[in-house]
């Protein structure tokens, strides 16, 4: 079960239960690298998704890093990859294997998926459609019936994203930045990474 220990977040919303709206539906939490780092280093276990962002910002040896951190504080960490992630299948795996990521912890989506109930923190890095939840809610979506990552079952999620406005290759929002579980670390996501690392060390 998640851990109730975890850092609670800037928003009161914080409180609600897991992937309830808020009462303003593009209503968000903004929290910083610090503040990411604190619910990160609180939790017991972790799932780190990275999307095509995470290689645009050729962030690979910096996750990996925080990786480290986390596993040095005997925390879980898994990597969940989305089969169609990055621009060509197979992308974020080589990424993560260049940047020495050990492979018995990358886990494809039907392999960890039905996990993420169980998990106290995702961390989401330039993923948008692979973790959009109207794909699994909305019969109106695009996306409605797209095998995605179910991050927002998590007990808190923290998603890394250029800004509010950015939107994936879908080009279609995605509620799961809006939830009330879900917290936003705004900005470059390799610089917002570094910052975060240098808070784990």
């Amino acid at each position: 079960t998640p851990n109730p220990n975890l850092a609670a977040s800037s928003s009161s919303a914080a409180s609600a239960s897991p992937a309830t709206p808020k009462a303003d539906p593009f209503s968000y939490t903004a929290i910083t690298p610090a503040q990411a780092a604190l619910t990160l280093s609180t939790a017991k276990s972790v799932v780190i998704v990275p999307g095509y962002g995470l290689a645009v910002a050729k962030a690979q040896f910096v996750i990996a890093d925080i990786a480290n951190a986390l596993r040095k504080r005997n925390i879980s960490v898994r990597f969940g990859i989305h089969p169609v992630a990055g621009r060509m299948p197979g992308q974020l795996n080589i990424l993560l294997a260049e940047a020495g990521v050990p492979y018995e912890i990358v886990f494809e989506l039907d392999e960890i998926n039905d996990d993420f109930g169980d998990v106290d923190v995702t961390l989401v890095v330039g993923a948008s459609d692979t973790v959009n939840s109207d794909a699994e809610d909305s019969e109106e979506s695009s996306l409605y019936g797209m095998p995605v990552l179910k991050v927002w079952q998590s007990g808190k999620v923290i998603a890394l994203k250029r800004s509010m406005s950015s939107k994936g290759y879908a080009g279609i929002p995605n509620p799961l930045f809006f939830k009330s579980n879900t917290d936003m670390l705004l900005g470059d996501a390799k610089e917002s990474l570094v910052q975060l690392l240098a808070e784990l060390n």
